[in-house]
């Protein structure tokens, strides 16, 4: 139990005293616990991280962390791209990436400039122009619809602060959908134009969704479900959780109201309820209204419902990483991850109309052990690919392989503007490296 052992972060050195919030341990429930910490001020010599039961240290405790360590808006990058990569544990490829630059060798920038200001400055637009150089961040953005750049801003920003980055110059898609359909070997071929959702018939390059990189910055920040806390709130035991299907979400696709529909009619197997109207508000009195359910409340069921948005559902991630057994929509839509996971491995297939998705269901509640079996290998997966390392060493990946491909240098183009680092004056944050001069701003 979680009150059975405490754990303790400090400075190795006791002439360091930093802020370092550290809550309760979160308990997994499968006898490993995640410990989350959120430093507020930099140390020069490491951390020591006890683990206590009463005052006696267990589990090998203590721990050094070798220093110096920065807290996360310490702006101290790392010169060496491959000692910060070896540092993080990147892996050497991610298939995703590798598959996705398959269809451009090269990357005009010339090319790009001329068509897409043209094409996407249109008031729908919500493409986001960047270019990163000298480790500094610029941007304009293109069309009415682009507020979602301050998610693109806070990861880029919060990567540069750690990793000296590529100079590089792309176009971010901020909207839902996919937007280059052009096939390698169409006259003009497809533009390299970067997503957080990508689909099997766009050649668009996916990277991290809004959704989980916010969720991991924002860990012990704000009040919001991430994925770390998600692992600690899985529900009741698996025996002892309700043996039903559940989905909850806003009508932002027909099929989740053909979902109402069946639940009606089959109440012990399924409880599907629409939260908003939106898209299809005809509908609201013939199927009714759900009240808005607390994530952690999901996992009281055994088995989860995932169906499309607009385009991929971005629960998806959370939802693996709870302790039920994922019923997953079969679907042109994919982010980053969905690459190495594998039906009936890590999560049960339904079919795009959602006609087998009884059967399925039943299937489940009739093989129980491997039910739980394929829900305990998704959430192993999830833990592995949504770590937040991972999602750092992906975004930046993806601008080292984008850099190495430009025919052209990229420059500060008209209309863009600085994207400052945040003010640190809460801090303390002396950076030990050796900045290079850097030209006036």
């Amino acid at each position: 139990g979680r009150t059975q052992f405490k754990v303790v972060i400090k400075a190795l050195s006791p002439k360091e005293v930093p802020r370092i919030y550290t809550p309760r341990p979160l308990d997994r429930n499968d006898g490993t616990f995640l410990m989350r910490y959120r430093m507020y001020g930099s140390v020069r010599t490491g951390l020591k991280i006890e683990i206590l039961y009463g005052d006696q240290h267990v589990a090998q405790s203590p721990y050094i962390l070798k220093g110096p360590v920065y807290h996360e808006y310490c702006d101290c990058p790392e010169e060496d791209p491959e000692i910060w990569q070896n540092i993080m544990s990147c892996p050497s490829q991610e298939p995703q990436i590798t598959k996705d630059f398959i269809s451009f060798p090269t990357i005009d920038l010339q090319r790009m400039l001329k068509e897409i200001p043209t094409k996407f400055s249109q008031t729908r637009g919500a493409i986001v122009h960047y270019t990163i150089l000298n480790n500094h961040i610029y941007r304009r953005s293109l069309g009415k619809y682009t507020d979602f750049k301050m998610f693109s801003d806070e990861m880029f920003l919060s990567l540069a602060r750690k990793v000296r980055l590529p100079d590089v110059e792309f176009y971010l898609n901020v909207g839902d959908w996919p937007v280059e359909y052009r096939k390698a070997n169409d006259t003009p071929g497809p533009i390299p134009f970067i997503s957080w959702c990508g689909s099997v018939d766009s050649r668009d390059i996916v990277l991290p969704t809004y959704d989980v990189t916010h969720s991991t910055l924002e860990t012990l920040r704000g009040v919001t479900n991430d994925l770390l806390s998600i692992q600690g709130n899985t529900g009741p035991f698996w025996e002892n959780k309700t043996e039903q299907a559940l989905f909850r979400g806003r009508d932002s696709r027909e099929e989740r109201l053909h979902l109402v529909k069946l639940s009606k009619e089959n109440p012990e197997l399924l409880d599907a309820g629409i939260t908003g109207y939106f898209f299809f508000r005809e509908k609201e009195k013939e199927l009714g209204k759900v009240p808005l359910m607390g994530f952690f409340d999901f996992f009281k069921y055994k088995y989860q419902v995932n169906v499309d948005g607009t385009v991929a559902a971005y629960r998806f991630p959370y939802l693996l990483l709870g302790d039920s057994l994922v019923l997953k929509q079969d679907s042109q839509y994919y982010e980053h991850f969905y690459i190495g996971l594998k039906p009936w491995k890590h999560y049960v297939p339904v079919k795009r109309n959602l006609e087998d998705l009884l059967e399925k269901i039943k299937w489940a509640k009739e093989n129980d052990e491997e039910a739980r079996k394929i829900a305990k290998e998704g959430q192993l997966m999830a833990r592995e690919l949504l770590q937040p390392h991972r999602f750092y060493c992906y975004y930046y990946q993806v601008l080292q392989k984008y850099a190495k491909r430009q025919a052209s240098k990229p420059e500060i183009r008209d209309g863009m503007e600085l994207v400052p680092q945040p003010d640190d004056r809460d801090s303390v944050c002396s950076c030990h490296r050796k900045k290079p001069l850097r030209e006036d701003l």
